[in-house]
Parts: structure tokens; sequence; C-alpha cells
């Protein structure tokens, strides 16, 4: 069911998650690996990494009401529960400042995991 969700997302990214999707595929140089709408566990991720254990999030303003704020923080919160990293963007920084937004990727890509070795979690 999953897979099938992340397909129906991965032919309707919106123009900043088609903007960010092209340059994280420049990425597969340096030995990345970006998958797009990535199922992990009950979530569907924008954007992840998983050798990087790096999930990145592309937002909208429906993200900014409070209940997108507190979904948000749920889904973060199990998210790195899972061992991964979260880093969200909105949408108009996308667009308006791609190559800063792909900076501030590369730095975290760059930067050590804080937990190199999560434990297992069911689910994710």
């Amino acid at each position: 069911m999953a897979n099938a969700q992340a397909r129906k997302l991965r032919s309707n990214m919106t123009e900043a998650e088609k903007c960010l999707w092209r340059k994280l595929r420049e990425l597969n140089q340096q030995g990345r690996h970006f998958r797009r709408q990535a199922p992990l566990g009950e979530y569907i991720v924008d954007f992840c990494e998983h050798a990087a254990r790096l999930v990145i999030e592309v937002d909208g303003g429906q993200h900014n009401s409070e209940e997108g704020i507190a979904n948000d923080r749920e889904r973060t919160a199990a998210l790195e529960r899972a061992g991964y990293r979260v880093v969200r963007f909105w949408n108009n920084e996308v667009l308006a400042n791609t190559d800063g937004v792909m900076d501030s990727i590369l730095r975290v890509l760059n930067d050590p995991h804080p937990n190199p070795s999560p434990p297992a979690k069911a689910g994710l």
C-alpha cells in the first residue's frame, strides 16, 4: 500500500520538490543515493538518503498550521527515534535559494551522524 501511494506522490511532486530532486540527483556522482517519496515505516518522506540516514522534507503552507506543526513534530520525532536526521525546507526557500538549500544539505551530509548505530526499531 505504501509503495502505491509513494508512486502516486512521485508523479505529483510540487515544483519545489522537482527542483530539489534535480539537484539531489547530481549528488549521485559523489556516491550519494537519494530516493524521492520514499516509504519509511508508516511515513512517506519527500527525500531520503538511507546510507547517511538523512530525510529531507519540503514543506508548503499547510505545514504552518497548528495541526501541520503538531503532525510534523510527531513525524520528525518518530523518524529521529529510528535513527534518521530530518531537515526541513519551505517550498519558497527551495525555489528562491536552491544553491543555499543544497549547501545546507551538503553540510549535514558531511557532518558525522550523531548516532551512527541506532537501535533497530520495528516498523521503520
